[in-house]
């Protein structure tokens, strides 16, 4: 039926939780736009009997049609754009290295937009700040202390502080680091911040 399955494309990020990334529905977005194409190829001939033949009674299917036209490019461009604001918001919660599992829900497309985004993003951090520049996706949230307490939860190897020491982050080792330094790992589930 008309705009079934661009409605379905809605509903099916709207059922995804807030900060999941659904996978990428290219069976339906491909069977919208055959409806679409299917759609406007019907209102061509019917406007073309129209100019020729003055059947006016056509003219409520082709505006009805028109307007399931007008849905469905509605519906789709929001279950696009939907995506890639997901897909930025990612970007910003797990830095510039996605989890496999979420690379898989995305589409070549969307890979290379994030690719793009992250690009952009790096060259204006880079600009801020002088020669070292500012990461801006650092501390999303203003820090209470300088330091945090975290535990590992896998092994990750030697890890630097900015005083020259290392680290050696190992499976269920505790270590006071500074925030700044270990909330990129928090995010990607290496470290867990420890509350006392």
């Amino acid at each position: 039926m008309f705009c079934e399955k661009a409605m379905e494309l809605v509903r099916e990020l709207h059922r995804a939780p807030e900060g999941q990334l659904p996978a990428f529905n290219e069976d339906g977005l491909r069977q919208v736009l055959e409806e679409m194409k299917a759609l406007y190829e019907q209102n061509q001939s019917d406007v073309n009997e129209v100019k020729s033949g003055g059947r006016s009674d056509l003219i409520p299917t082709i505006k009805f049609r028109h307007c399931s036209l007008l849905r469905n490019r509605r519906c789709a461009v929001a279950y696009l754009y939907d995506r890639l604001l997901r897909i930025r918001a990612l970007r910003w919660e797990y830095g510039s290295v996605l989890p496999n599992a979420l690379r898989f829900h995305m589409s070549a497309e969307e890979m290379e937009w994030f690719n793009h985004y992250k690009k952009s993003l790096a060259t204006y951090m880079r600009s801020l700040g002088g020669d070292e520049g500012l990461d801006i996706t650092q501390d999303m949230k203003p820090p209470k202390s300088l330091y945090i307490e975290v535990r590992c939860l896998k092994d990750y190897g030697e890890f630097e502080v900015d005083d020259g020491t290392s680290v050696l982050l190992k499976k269920n080792s505790q270590h006071f680091l500074p925030r700044w330094k270990c909330e990129q790992l928090v995010r990607q589930g290496v470290l867990e911040h420890v509350l006392s």
